[in-house]
């Protein structure tokens, strides 16, 4: 990307201030979703936003980010640069007003930018807001320039600082200890998952990270680059890379209908499962919208056409369904529009009406092509649409006997089910127990007003692998449901979750720790991930964490959970302590399970997010499906304990 040879428009009145910023720091869960490691990375993702925008526009190629060894963050473009001359409305400079005022900036003027990332979000003076401190240092008409900030005020006027033929933004902040209580450390993973899926949605720009916190024994950092030619292809064969395809090439499109730019990636692979991702300005929508129906509807409508025509559906004996023709489908859609308008739950489903028919036409454009011109893949894809609708017939009558048992009365629900007295689900609770053994410690151990236990028997279906009649017969699965009180969508979206009936709003999975447990809960959470996705978004799922170490001296006695805590207790105690490795839940007595994992004052939930959706498909497929070496990597890598077996 050259900037020379676009129209530079971009001075001090291409800037406009919305509003104040008075309530952002009393405040803060309004505009960064919470206080939490969520709304920490939030903060980074604005600010590579702004550089985002620069390369949209066409001005930008090049973006370096750096986690400091405080925790401080530096991302650094090679875009304009921020104007720095005054701005006529606000009588300071355009710097200062960018970096104070909610809301200022380039993107809500259309002569700056034509459409840009991160739109929904709140703007670099935020971040700053909610920051001990913040520079900014602006490369720009041959000059440096700075300004400096302490929770939002700038310390000095925007001032030169020398002269240099580099162009572009600098921004170094760190978060303030006293907004983020929980922590201000940044998770390097979590950064890079938005950076990798940053450079997909932008091809041709380069991001990179580094990790200045820990050096290796050579005085080097962990840095990733990032960088895509391809695009939103590289994208799909990333999140495919664990699944077997069943045509060989991606299909795909870049094209613009009504001003809209569309670019859409997609692949059939031998899965049962749907895996469709959307995007406007970069922004992941994860509830859909318009530009979601108006694939569905060119998908759907093209390959209907198509079957009909080639006459393999003769023989069929009941209707192609919508969710048929996406079995085993991996895509992504990608527009870019001036003005969204998001509508949902977390202001991440795209509302804009007009949207539907531009995607819409375009995905139909480009499936009537590769079909005329790739028929055996044509061919191919016919018959997986026919084996998902014969397999979603018999998953339908699996289907009605799990909502059957699951509208029951009281009576109907699993026998191993031990519930609890309290009819309230805010302040109910329900255990998943590996094992009746544990299962029978954690019902004598639990309380019984508010705490459910329910037992599962063994390593419960691996759900990456299985058809989905398959999933509804196993009984463990519908034990999962009745306990919990929900019904399963309709048959056109049949994986659609009601959660009206709920029983708890708090689903604890609750396993050994070791390899074994491991494996079980990651199976678990597959299936909740796969069919129950509702709950792990609306925050109802947890992971209980039993101790590894039972560590006794005399009349002392105290727990650990990790090698670490045990060595450290060990040194407490004065050395030669007793200590007792917990291989499984059933090890504990009643009185030891409510003490360290059971019991909410004194007990440690960790709470299952979605951070990045893809991302999380992706690991699932290569924990739950067939290809070993990707498999293996990962633990090696995250395992805090594993014994690889060749």
């Amino acid at each position: 990307m050259n900037g020379e040879k676009k129209k530079d428009s971009y001075g001090a009145d291409s800037i406009q201030a919305l509003e104040g910023m008075e309530h952002v720091r009393m405040r803060p869960s309004m505009y960064i979703g919470d206080t939490g490691v969520r709304g920490l990375h939030h903060l980074v993702y604005e600010v590579v936003d702004n550089s985002i925008d620069e390369a949209m526009g066409g001005y930008c190629d090049k973006i370096d980010i750096w986690i400091g060894k405080d925790n401080s963050i530096s991302v650094k473009d090679n875009g304009r640069g921020i104007p720095v001359d005054i701005h006529k409305k606000e009588g300071v400079s355009a710097l200062e007003v960018v970096m104070t005022k909610i809301g200022a900036g380039g993107k809500f003027d259309k002569d700056s930018y034509k459409v840009s990332g991160g739109l929904h979000g709140v703007g670099v003076s935020v971040v700053n807001a909610l920051s001990e401190n913040l520079k900014a240092t602006v490369y720009r008409e041959g000059k440096i320039w700075e300004q400096e900030y302490k929770r939002g005020k700038a310390q000095y006027p925007v001032k030169s600082v020398g002269e240099s033929n580099d162009r572009g933004t600098l921004v170094t902040f760190r978060p303030d200890e006293t907004i983020f209580e929980q922590t201000i450390e940044f998770s390097y993973d979590t950064l890079a998952g938005r950076m990798r899926e940053l450079s997909f949605l932008n091809k041709g720009i380069t991001i990179s990270l580094t990790d200045q916190r820990n050096p290796k024994e050579d005085g080097s950092f962990e840095t990733e680059n990032f960088h895509s030619d391809e695009g939103l292809k590289e994208f799909v064969r990333f999140l495919d890379g664990n699944r077997e395809p069943i045509i060989k090439d991606i299909i795909s499109l870049e094209s613009e209908k009504n001003d809209i730019p569309v670019e859409v990636a997609m692949i059939y692979n031998t899965s049962f499962n749907e895996n469709l991702h959307s995007y406007v300005n970069n922004i992941n929508t994860h509830e859909g919208g318009t530009h979601l129906a108006g694939f569905r509807r060119g998908l759907t409508t093209t390959l209907k056409k198509y079957a009909d025509a080639s006459g393999l559906l003769d023989k069929l004996k009941f209707e192609i369904s919508g969710d048929d023709f996406r079995e085993g489908l991996t895509a992504i859609v990608s527009v870019k529009v001036a003005e969204p308008q998001f509508e949902g739950q977390t202001k991440t489903k795209l509302g804009n009406r007009e949207v539907t028919a531009a995607v819409s036409q375009a995905v139909s454009e480009m499936l009537t092509n590769y079909l005329e011109e790739h028929p055996d893949d044509a061919k191919i894809i016919v018959q997986k649409i026919i084996l998902a609708a014969q397999a979603r017939h018999a998953a339908n009558k699996a289907r009605e006997m799990v909502q059957r048992k699951t509208v029951m009365s009281i009576g109907g629900l699993p026998g191993k089910l031990s519930d609890c007295s309290e009819q309230d689900p805010s302040i109910c609770e329900v255990f998943l127990v590996e094992g009746d053994s544990a299962g029978g410690t954690a019902k004598q151990g639990r309380d019984r007003n508010f705490q459910a236990i329910l037992p599962l028997r063994g390593k419960i279906l691996n759900v990456e692998k299985a058809m989905q009649h398959k999933v509804f017969e196993n009984e463990e699965i519908r034990n999962i449901y009745t306990a919990l009180g929900v019904t399963i969508g309709t048959e056109d979206d049949s994986k659609a979750l009601n959660l009206t009936k709920l029983r708890y709003h708090k689903i604890v999975i609750m396993c050994d720790a070791d390899v074994d447990g491991s494996h079980i809960a990651t199976l678990i959470l597959t299936f909740f991930f796969r069919y129950m996705r509702e709950l792990i978004e609306a925050g109802h799922v947890y992971i209980a964490t039993p101790p590894l170490y039972l560590i006794k001296k005399g009349n002392k006695k105290a727990y650990a959970w990790s090698e670490k805590d045990r060595e450290n207790i060990n040194v407490d105690f004065g050395g030669n302590a007793t200590i007792q490795r917990y291989k499984g839940l059933g090890e504990m007595n009643a009185e030891q399970l409510w003490d360290t994992t059971m019991n909410p004052q004194f007990r440690t939930l960790r709470k299952i997010t979605i951070d990045n959706l893809g991302e999380a498909d992706r690991v699932f497929s290569m924990l739950m499906g067939d290809e070993v070496p990707p498999r293996r990597e990962f633990i090696e890598k995250n395992a805090a304990y594993a014994n690889i077996d060749a």
